[in-house]
């Protein structure tokens, strides 16, 4: 059974780092894109960034181009997500899915069949 677990939230103040990390099992990896979204309180959930099952390919919101950089290590199972110069509007609860079908790539929210659990970040002003 497909399971994503993702790690690494907290607090942080505004300027500072975090790296998430999400641990896959259950489907070949390297053949499925990945992506984290993330969900703040009263917010719909949105995208963040996404890494393809083409090596190198990723794609990023406006929102945290620049600051964000999304990677995988497929011999690992696990995605990362790198994320610097924080601000408090990247407080969200963030979520690591797998696209739905292999060698597929898409950004929309309903084309990702397995999620994780979640996991919380914080930045304080």
């Amino acid at each position: 059974q497909a399971q994503l677990v993702e790690s690494g939230g907290g607090l942080v103040q505004a300027g500072g780092s975090l790296r998430l990390t999400c641990a896959a099992s259950g489907r070949t990896f390297k053949d499925y894109s990945m992506a984290w979204f993330r969900q703040a309180p009263g917010k719909e959930r949105e995208f963040v960034a996404h890494t393809s099952w083409i090596p190198g390919s990723t794609y990023y919101a406006d929102s945290v181009k620049g600051r964000f950089t999304i990677s995988r290590d497929n011999s690992k199972y696990t995605v990362y997500l790198q994320m610097n110069s924080l601000k408090p509007e990247d407080t969200a609860v963030y979520y690591c899915a797998q696209q739905w079908k292999p060698f597929y790539v898409s950004y929309a929210r309903p084309d990702f069949y397995i999620w994780g659990q979640g996991t919380q970040v914080t930045v304080s002003s």
